[in-house]
């Protein structure tokens, strides 16, 4: 079964930018990894700030291979002081059908 969920956070005025190339880097890593099946960065377009990134791997062995991916650590160090929740918020999705 896949493992799909959404991240969000909001980026802190005036750090806009330096959450958009962030994010941006780092979501071209995680499109590389062999269990991803997507991953989409969104903002919200009555609030640019509020990012959503819609998450899907193929599994949860391919989840957990993503959460010890090298480049994870130092992203989430250098997004954490230009977001105004203390981490990315998770949320698990589970389909409908």
């Amino acid at each position: 079964m896949n493992k799909t969920l959404l991240a969000e956070f909001t980026a802190r005025e005036g750090a806009e930018d330096e959450v958009a190339r962030l994010i941006l880097e780092y979501a071209k890593k995680v499109r590389e990894e062999e269990g991803n099946l997507a991953f989409d960065v969104y903002t919200k377009a009555s609030s640019p700030r509020a990012y959503w990134i819609f998450e899907v791997y193929r599994d949860e062995e391919a989840f957990q291979a993503h959460l010890k991916a090298p480049y994870g650590g130092p992203f989430n160090t250098a997004l954490t002081p230009l977001i105004e929740e203390d981490a990315s918020v998770l949320t698990f999705l589970n389909p409908l059908t």
